[in-house]
């Protein structure tokens, strides 16, 4: 019975494991079309911290912007590919993401409030926005086991 219960422990563990690795894929993704979304309505023309960013980055705030973008998203495939690990806990990195991307998608429903109007970014920041809570959720679930 203990190898059953073992077994079963296990199982719910790399249960959990799965959905959190396709939670946090899912939002990777989506901040990809998200960036995209932004780069098409040119964030770096009227958003001024965007402006200010991109323009530490380069003279040419529009390059400025896809560098910064494609390190992003470089990044977060590299946290993706982290989750796989059993010799380092992803779990630090998960919640950083996850608390910006909370923040980042009530920020553009706030902006476009305040604007009365579309704003780069907000079609795609509610998604985000759920996926994020998704992954609190799993990450706060006592059955999540931090590899290693």
């Amino acid at each position: 019975m203990r190898v059953f219960d073992a077994c079963k422990r296990d199982c719910i563990f790399a249960i959990m494991d799965k959905s959190i690795r396709i939670t946090f894929l899912l939002i990777a993704l989506v901040q990809g079309v998200h960036s995209i979304e932004e780069y098409i309505g040119k964030l770096w023309d009227v958003y001024p911290p965007a402006t200010y960013i991109c323009g530490l980055v380069s003279n040419n705030l529009e390059n400025g912007f896809i560098i910064i973008n494609i390190s992003l998203f470089i990044v977060l495939m590299l946290i993706w590919l982290a989750t796989f690990s059993k010799n380092f806990s992803a779990k630090p990195l998960l919640w950083l993401w996850t608390i910006l991307e909370l923040i980042n998608g009530a920020g553009h429903s706030v902006w476009a409030i305040m604007e009365r109007s579309y704003v780069p970014g907000l079609a795609t920041a509610p998604v985000l926005f759920i996926l994020a809570l998704i992954m609190v959720k799993l990450l706060t679930k006592p059955a999540y086991k931090t590899p290693g």
